[in-house]
């Protein structure tokens, strides 16, 4: 088996997302306790850096947006829970933004590994941008994988989670530059007898562009999004 395997676990969307316990700046924590909650689980590489430090101010402040969506966010690194806490104090006497998440000290980096954090093509040590969306019943959804030298933008995260809730609740699926509340795409029929249904409401509802491929007005989008509109939010972030 080749040792990179070995070392640094592979996470696959579809599958249960590897417990943990861990101690953070709000104390211990572990997966467990997200039951029933959505999660966006994000490591950075280091503490006192810039574009990490950036991110956390990013996250922080859309925090209220994710908690409408019964999302929390939970941020990692290998640095110690002390270099964590001096961090965050000192983002918070800078800007006054308190980091109203936990950030785990992984000082072993086991969870990192477990979660393939960690490419040693790039470091051995420092974690790169991942992100995991794990929903209410611990099954990750989306993975998202950034390297150290790019940001990552916040509202597309928020988005992919209104994406994948509004998704479930219609048993649908979203199209390309999808934003709450656009239409979504209804299931393909998979009869003969449907294809030839879904052409006619095609041709009296003009829906689609074919019988596999049409749309429908999701339901209960306001109530999963609530009123937000990313582009106002992405405009009111600070630009560093």
């Amino acid at each position: 088996m080749d040792y990179e395997i070995m070392m640094n676990g592979t996470v696959r969307i579809g599958e249960r997302a590897p417990d943990f316990e861990a101690t953070s700046t709000m104390g211990n924590v572990s997966l467990k306790e997200y039951n029933g909650k959505w999660l966006v689980f994000f490591s950075h590489p280091g503490d006192f850096t810039p574009v990490c430090t950036t991110e956390m101010i990013a996250f922080a402040k859309a925090n209220p947006y994710f908690e409408q969506l019964n999302t929390s966010l939970l941020g990692l690194s290998v640095d110690s829970n002390s270099s964590h806490l001096a961090w965050v104090y000192d983002i918070y006497c800078r800007t006054g933004i308190r980091i109203p998440f936990p950030i785990i000290a992984d000082r072993n980096g086991e969870i990192a590994r477990k979660y393939g954090m960690i490419s040693s093509e790039v470091s051995n040590t420092e974690t790169v941008r991942n992100v995991y969306v794990i929903d209410d019943k611990g099954i990750v959804r989306l993975i998202l994988i950034y390297p150290l030298n790019v940001g990552r933008w916040i509202p597309e995260i928020l988005r992919a989670v209104q994406a994948l809730q509004v998704a479930d609740r219609n048993h649908s699926s979203t199209p390309a530059n999808w934003v709450p509340c656009d239409p979504v795409i209804i299931p393909p029929p998979t009869t003969f007898e449907g294809l030839l249904q879904r052409k006619q409401e095609i041709e009296q509802n003009k829906n689609g562009m074919n019988w596999y491929l049409s749309f429908q007005n999701p339901k209960n989008c306001q109530e999963i999004c609530g009123e937000q509109d990313l582009l106002s939010f992405n405009r009111k972030e600070e630009k560093f």
